[in-house]
């Protein structure tokens, strides 16, 4: 809708993760230099977690794109198993290897088979399960038993674990001891600060082609408080406050825009209102208060 009239060739904040789009903060680069290494020297286990739309699934996206042929990936999420058995059938699934008709150690056996095959061929296999936070203590242990295949000292299985801040707490159970001590790197995604929001802002928008000054400056900071520096939040208000400017026929994008949506944003489901009610409700109390130191120096 907007794309014409703000001159873009895609939309710039799209929720679909993209690597074109990633901008590589200090962090983000720090947390996929971080996940680089681990593969390069055999890490057993590497932990990736952070808040929802903190940009996980995005930094995987690149860790993926950056990968040598020599890696066969397989990727799990959203997986709620009761059982290990029914866990391997997932993991056989995405590796795209036959589960059908198998018991545990059938499953256990194939796909043993299949690292070594993998192995013996040259390459090395990255397990990856995102929102791991839902798996429970008995299948993080049976993981860890399955990463012990091993030929020569060579590890065959890595895996990677993504998920929110929940995923901390489930390891940090003392049954998992074992499992942490495995742990080779674990980083948190931190979200953005105020100054890394406005360099995302303008990365998306000159990425799609549009201008990267589109937004005016003042609109960062409110943007900064009102996401709390998620960035699947911020592209859910930039995306608004474009049609929102599209609507009126705005040049670029002010404070009043990115107010307006927010404002309305509290009427709505948007996660965007919760967050943004305190900050607007204490940026209403300063005026007042403002107001109110103006009209009695007027009357002093």
């Amino acid at each position: 809708m907007y794309e014409t009239y703000y001159h873009f060739h895609e939309k710039p904040f799209a929720l679909a993760p993209d690597p074109a789009f990633l901008y590589a903060t200090q962090k983000h680069h720090r947390a996929l230099t971080l996940l680089q290494y681990g593969l390069m020297n055999q890490v057993g286990f590497s932990v990736v977690t952070g808040a929802i739309g903190s940009g996980k699934t995005l930094l995987l996206r690149k860790l993926l794109q950056e990968l040598e042929d020599d890696v066969t990936v397989g990727m799990v999420s959203h997986v709620q198993c009761d059982t290990f058995e029914e866990m391997l059938r997932w993991i056989l699934l995405a590796f795209e290897l036959d589960y059908r008709g198998m018991d545990k150690v059938e499953l256990s056996e194939v796909f043993v088979q299949f690292l070594i095959k993998e192995y013996q061929e040259g390459r090395r296999v990255v397990l990856i399960i995102d929102e791991a936070q839902h798996l429970g203590p008995d299948a993080l242990e049976q993981l860890r038993m399955l990463s012990n295949v091993n030929v020569d000292k060579h590890q065959l299985l890595q895996l990677i674990l993504v998920g929110q801040p929940d995923l901390l707490e489930l390891l940090r159970k003392p049954e998992l001891e074992q499992f942490v001590q495995r742990i080779g790197v674990d980083f948190y995604l931190e979200p953005l600060d105020r100054d890394e929001v406005r360099g995302y802002i303008q990365h998306r928008l000159q990425v799609a082609g549009g201008n990267p000054e589109l937004f005016d400056e003042e609109c960062y900071d409110i943007i900064w408080r009102s996401t709390g520096g998620i960035p699947r939040l911020i592209n859910l208000l930039c995306d608004m406050a474009l049609v929102y400017g599209y609507a009126e026929q705005q040049e670029t994008i002010g404070k009043h825009l990115v107010e307006e949506v927010i404002r309305d944003k509290q009427l709505g489901l948007s996660p965007i209102g919760k967050i943004a009610q305190a900050t607007l409700t204490e940026d209403d109390n300063s005026v007042q208060e403002e107001r109110s130191d103006k009209k009695m120096w007027k009357y002093i």
